[in-house]
């Protein structure tokens, strides 16, 4: 991850812990604007919600992207992800999708180019079809030793400390589940 795609991150999560709207709901107030000019929108989101220059700019910048089909919808990244020789991996990570919900119902998906990253307060998981016949699931469990399947995230991504390899529904075992829930009540 660049430092301005954190950057951003960290602002989105800032912007929405100060004003109780998230990213969606921001572009979604935005987009229904009809300003032409950029400055027109920041303005309007400075004096309507009190937002500094910063937040406001952001997400005018973001809402002009996605009208003009700057950045593909949510659906359209899980797509792609779950495509072609991938196709067979979508099984997991609907089961595992559906046991996190059923953790709780702040869980945010957040679906990336690559991955679906899993956030309460915080990203907890994220779930990658690393190759056509495996998913991998990414945990943030710092200070915990690897044990059995779940092992260090080595090079896998920076952004979890632990990593477990499924390559079938008879993977996603009551160890995974375990450790799942454990990411999900840390974040």
């Amino acid at each position: 991850m660049t430092d301005v795609t954190a950057a951003e991150q960290s602002q989105w999560r800032n912007l929405e812990q100060t004003s109780g709207k998230n990213q969606a709901e921001w572009l979604a107030l935005a987009s229904s604007q009809n300003f032409s000019k950029h400055s027109e929108l920041v303005n309007w989101l400075k004096s309507e919600f009190g937002l500094g220059h910063g937040n406001a700019n952001l997400i005018a910048h973001r809402a002009k992207q996605a009208v003009a089909g700057g950045e593909p919808a949510a659906e359209d990244l899980l797509a792609a992800q779950y495509s072609g020789a991938k196709a067979g991996l979508k099984p997991l990570y609907d089961e595992l999708i559906s046991f996190v919900q059923s953790l709780g119902d702040d869980v945010e998906l957040s679906p990336k180019k690559a991955y679906v990253s899993l956030r309460r307060n915080k990203q907890f998981a994220l779930l990658q079809p690393s190759t056509a016949s495996r998913l991998d699931l990414g945990l943030n469990l710092k200070g915990l030793e690897p044990t059995g399947k779940l092992e260090a995230s080595g090079s896998f991504n920076a952004m979890c400390s632990h990593r477990i390899r499924l390559s079938s529904a008879a993977d996603i075992d009551d160890s995974v589940k375990h450790w799942l829930a454990e990411a999900y009540n840390r974040g």
